[in-house]
């Protein structure tokens, strides 16, 4: 499955290689220390919770390739202890249908303790570790060994507070601050500004979870959608790379990588 989007060093960590002993300048000291100082004192970074618009497990009932595309739209929500609740939009995602897909981790049938929760029940979440460092949030199909990707959200609410998780994970001084489509823009920036990671949430059933759902959201047109390949699955050879199971809402600043040439084509 898709490999990790921040394992080489990109504008959100420059100078990770080399800058690892500089300390962070005192202007995001303060910074960080006021969007706390905001979140101990339950500040307007939470959101009232709204259980009539969480998805039941007949909306995860779909191959991995119709729940792709039933996610966007939807939003990611994720309740932290103190009750602060972030939100955002899925405007990207990857289809991995399984055991016939050598870029899924169930291709041939494989079953292992990683992966076991891919064999679980439509709406379980999958969360992977990748490189070492990151972690990638996937949503199991209805058809046993298939998931999705969420590959890229688009915050709505609650950025203070994944502007804290974001910079918490950072080797290097912040150059300048995160912009609002940064924030969430590839698998594995979002698992850090949801703050969503292995211990806690794989194997974890999203119908009931307390502190991660999917909600009902926006219609996104079919002319708004853009297919194509996945990103980051080279080594499972070219037949695999070359399908056209990643989609995306055109337009969308959070996007994680553009297809220029799908999205020409589409327009015409």
């Amino acid at each position: 499955m898709a490999e990790d989007d921040t394992s080489v060093p990109s504008e959100y960590f420059q100078g990770t290689r080399n800058s690892t002993k500089r300390s962070r300048q005192p202007e995001d000291k303060l910074e960080m220390q006021t969007l706390k100082k905001r979140i101990e004192a339950n500040m307007p970074l939470s959101i009232p919770l709204t259980e009539a618009l969480r998805v039941g497990s007949d909306f995860f009932s779909y191959d991995s390739i119709e729940l792709a595309n039933r996610l966007l739209g939807c939003y990611l929500v994720r309740k932290f202890e103190d009750g602060t609740v972030v939100r955002g939009m899925i405007v990207e995602t990857e289809a991995y249908p399984g055991t016939t897909d050598v870029a899924s981790h169930t291709y041939n049938g494989k079953r292992t303790q990683r992966n076991e929760a891919m064999y679980m029940s439509q709406g379980t979440s999958y969360v992977y570790f990748t490189y070492g460092m990151y972690y990638c949030f996937n949503i199991v199909a209805k058809i046993p060994g298939s998931a999705v990707l969420i590959r890229a959200v688009h915050p709505t609410h609650g950025e203070e507070r994944m502007v804290i998780n974001r910079a918490s994970k950072r080797k290097a001084a912040l150059t300048r601050p995160f912009k609002s489509h940064e924030l969430c823009s590839g698998p594995s920036k979002l698992c850090i500004a949801f703050d969503i990671d292995k211990l806690q949430f794989n194997e974890q059933n999203l119908i009931g979870n307390n502190f991660l759902w999917i909600e009902q959201g926006e219609n996104i047109p079919l002319d708004q959608i853009v297919t194509s390949t996945r990103i980051g699955i080279s080594g499972a050879g070219r037949e695999s790379a070359s399908k056209l199971l990643r989609f995306y809402v055109l337009s969308n600043p959070s996007v994680s990588v553009r297809d220029k040439a799908a999205e020409l084509a589409k327009a015409k």
